[in-house]
């Protein structure tokens, strides 16, 4: 398989240009609520304080992350909204992706553990990068959460 050549950006929230800003939200939006048929508020007002990892195909956007600072949302620096446009999907944007998540945390960060609120059916794909359970299943927004930690 030919590894997907990506255009790699780390943004804060102010120097997310309107374009930028407006392609990760349709992209969110189209996963998380469209496709998962989830109705949330994806605007958490936690985008303003985290640093934002995107993928581009020339001019389109292909993966996502948010990179969360530690102490915003939990005692550790996460990594959350973790999407990959379906067009994309089993060509290893995600795999690209999380990779590039966990280094680009501990270069903001500092090497520490990394927690984030996973969707269940994720666990397997989480558990690859070194994550690991540690509480019950929970019910975010009607889809099956797992807290996991990457020590």
């Amino acid at each position: 398989m030919m590894t997907l050549q990506l255009d790699w950006r780390l943004s804060n929230f102010k120097s997310l240009s309107t374009s930028e800003l407006y392609a990760i939200l349709r992209l969110r939006s189209e996963v998380f609520v469209v496709e998962q048929s989830s109705v949330f508020l994806d605007l958490d007002n936690r985008d303003q304080e985290s640093m934002h990892l995107t993928a581009w195909d020339h001019e389109e956007l292909v993966a996502y992350a948010r990179l969360i600072p530690p102490g915003n949302v939990y005692e550790e620096m996460s990594i959350g909204r973790v999407v990959s446009s379906p067009a994309y999907r089993k060509k290893g944007a995600g795999k690209q992706l999380l990779e590039k998540s966990i280094e680009q945390c501990f270069e903001l960060f500092g090497k520490g553990p990394i927690k984030i609120g996973a969707q269940l059916y994720l666990q397997k794909f989480y558990e690859s990068f070194g994550f690991i359970q540690t509480g019950a299943v929970y019910d975010e927004d009607g889809i099956p959460h797992i807290k996991m930690i990457r020590a």
